[in-house]
């Protein structure tokens, strides 16, 4: 039996591998940083062995009560990924499975590769709504790829962003439902809103990160979510570069989407602690909120964060640095990493196929709520 995480989003470290089917393994901690959960390795010549994977640390990783009822993904393909029996006790996390092919692949969650990222920004360029913008360089020095959606200079400016914690590998499955939509020629929605909107849209904010197989930290092991105050071209040009480009066009809508560790629901942050937080913003996310709730049965509002107390929000935090500095609609989306307790689905949980549907089902309370956003 062998143990490989040589590979794009690769994160394991090996204890010990024994000839009954015992793999002891650690998560190691992100670059630069203290951070970890995320994981992604491949097992090989276990075919037809029961393997017990014990992930030793995982009581010392970021976010522990992340491992109640979770279930590992796997896969033979790196397409269809799906869960298999997993326990968490006295600090371990155990996988039990028995591989019916020689090669075998373990994710925390369905991995969005960055040959995936490329494809998805290339192929969107094909269209004619659509053009590709490199709004600088991320601390390793790789392009920071933007999609401009509609026409620039008409109508409200909408900014979706994910992967700032580049773990939250369904922020992108999220976003590639987004633009598929957005894409469609024949989807009324989209039509009306590429009418009356300019999409900015940054799949992944964090692509140092999401190679170097880490949870929340870029390649200076900066939590991006965390740098919205006072960002630099040193620890952050991630996010200095997008918020340069942002204050250059403005922003009428923003949607940040993430992934949480814990909460097996989807759910939004919203900005009721920012110091200019008012009534007529109050509406307007409830609005949002409660049509998104109508449309689609995967969203609710019972389960979240609980609301930030008035003049107490976080403003290192994108959501709120973004609503209190343009004045605008601001949410953070989030998704689980286990499953969506109210349609759960036990051989596939929270999935990178729901994501996408997910994604493609915003459109509707972003279209919604346009008469309203210059509130």
């Amino acid at each position: 039996m062998k143990i490989s995480s040589n590979f794009d989003s690769g994160n394991i470290e090996v204890v010990s591998i024994e000839e009954n089917g015992i793999i002891n393994l650690r998560i190691p901690k992100d670059t630069n940083s203290d951070f970890f959960q995320w994981f992604h390795f491949r097992l090989t010549e276990a075919i037809d062995i029961a393997c017990t994977i014990n992930i030793l640390n995982a009581g010392e990783s970021t976010y522990p009560e992340g491992w109640d009822n979770y279930h590992a993904c796997v896969s033979y393909d790196r397409v269809d990924w799906f869960r298999v029996p997993t326990t968490y006790e006295n600090g371990v996390l155990t996988i039990e499975y028995m591989p019916s092919n020689n090669s075998v692949y373990f994710a925390y969650f369905a991995p969005y590769s960055y040959e995936s990222h490329l494809q998805l920004v290339h192929n969107a360029q094909l269209s004619d709504l659509c053009q590709t913008e490199v709004i600088g360089e991320t601390v390793e020095g790789r392009d920071i790829d933007m999609l401009i959606i509609g026409d620039e200079g008409v109508g409200d400016n909408v900014w979706i962003i994910g992967r700032q914690h580049p773990g939250e590998s369904m922020a992108e499955w999220f976003i590639h439902g987004v633009i598929d939509r957005l894409l469609d020629e024949s989807d009324s929605i989209a039509q009306k809103l590429l009418e009356r909107c300019c999409f900015y849209i940054i799949p992944n904010m964090n692509i140092d990160g999401s190679i170097a197989g880490n949870l929340r930290a870029n390649a200076a092991g900066a939590n991006l979510n965390r740098e919205w105050q006072s960002p630099s071209m040193e620890r952050s040009p991630e996010v200095f570069n997008c918020l340069k480009r942002m204050e250059e066009v403005g922003v009428d809508l923003l949607l940040d989407i993430h992934g949480d560790e814990a909460i097996p629901y989807n759910f939004v942050a919203a900005s009721e602690g920012i110091p200019s937080y008012n009534l007529s913003l109050k509406n307007l996310e409830e609005k949002f909120k409660n049509h998104w709730m109508d449309i689609c049965p995967d969203f609710q509002d019972e389960h979240n964060y609980g609301p930030d107390q008035p003049g107490q929000a976080n403003l290192t935090v994108c959501s709120n640095a973004i609503a209190e500095k343009f004045g605008c609609l601001s949410f953070t989306i989030e998704m689980p990493f286990k499953d969506n307790d109210d349609l759960p689905d036990p051989l596939y949980g929270w999935s990178a196929e729901r994501s996408i549907l997910l994604g493609e089902s915003v459109l509707n309370p972003i279209y919604h709520v346009l008469d309203d956003l210059d509130f």
